[in-house]
């Protein structure tokens, strides 16, 4: 076989890769972690608002939990919605915690004016520090961010309160825009977090 053969071959062959990565993309994984389907935060109890995978490529990286106080459908509903909230979630492969802090960082910066980003300077500052201090997240470890209007955001991590809350109502927002923004992390995992307990 001739190298002029072999290229439309290879050619087809990237193809087909490219196509199926893209599949695997193209609907939100199922999760492997038992959410709780209520929670209780901030003299509120949550319901289980949805569940998803991130997927980054084709590796899963971590199942998220969304807990609201009504059920909302839509990215702009979930902004809107005053109250407690919680994001839950169970790593699924090795994640090193800078890494983390990093992504969510840009995550973020990706959904954030400048000007507003910098009025948030120490808070952004903090989250990288609380997933700085544990060098690597291991399958089967969980974090969770708790917010609580007028108490700010409160970070886990096994279970374990990282510092004090930090932040405020409209730093929420920010993050909350990680997933939920105009630039989510992943579109697959916004839908499914919206679409009930069941998705």
């Amino acid at each position: 076989m001739t190298h002029s053969q072999s290229l439309p071959q290879r050619l087809r062959l990237a193809a087909l890769i490219a196509g199926t990565a893209l599949c695997l993309q193209a609907t939100a994984a199922p999760t492997t972690t038992k959410f709780d389907s209520t929670a209780q935060l901030g003299g509120s109890t949550l319901q289980l608002n949805g569940k998803g995978t991130r997927v980054r490529l084709v590796f899963k990286a971590y199942d998220m939990g969304l807990y609201t106080t009504k059920h909302v459908g839509t990215a702009a509903e979930l902004l809107a919605l005053q109250g407690p909230k919680r994001l839950q979630f169970t790593a699924l492969r090795e994640l090193p915690g800078t890494d983390l802090g990093r992504l969510f960082l840009r995550g973020i910066s990706d959904n954030t004016p400048a000007a507003q980003l910098t009025r948030h300077t120490l808070a952004t500052t903090r989250l990288i520090e609380v997933f700085s201090g544990k060098a690597k997240l291991m399958p089967g470890d969980t974090f969770t961010m708790d917010f609580v209007p007028g108490k700010g955001t409160q970070f886990y991590i096994q279970g374990q309160a990282q510092g004090e809350p930090i932040g405020d109502d409209e730093f929420f927002v920010m993050v909350l825009k990680i997933w939920f923004g105009e630039s989510p992390a992943d579109a697959n995992l916004r839908d499914a977090l919206l679409q009930g307990p069941t998705a």
